[in-house]
C-alpha cells in the first residue's frame, strides 16, 4: 500500500503525519528517521483499525479518481 505523508522540518528534526489516517503521526531526528518511524506508526494504526473492525461486515469498493 502507498500512503501520502506530510513532512515538516522543525528545530528538533522532522514531524510527519498521514493526512489519510487521522491521528497517525510521528517524528524523527532526520528525514529518513521520520519516514521509518511513520512506516511503523502506519502499521500500528492499521493493526488497531483491524482489531476494532473484527466481527463487522466489511467490504471493499473501488473509487475512480
Amino acid at each position: 500500500m502507498k500512503y501520502r505523508i506530510a513532512l515538516q522540518k522543525s528545530e528538533e528534526g522532522y514531524a510527519v503525519f498521514v493526512p489519510g489516517l487521522p491521528g497517525c503521526w510521528s517524528q524523527g531526528a532526520t528525514e529518513q528517521d521520520a519516514i521509518e518511524n511513520i512506516q511503523d506508526a502506519i502499521r500500528e494504526y492499521l493493526a488497531v483499525v483491524e482489531d476494532e473492525l473484527r466481527g463487522q461486515d466489511i467490504r471493499e469498493i473501488d473509487i475512480a479518481v
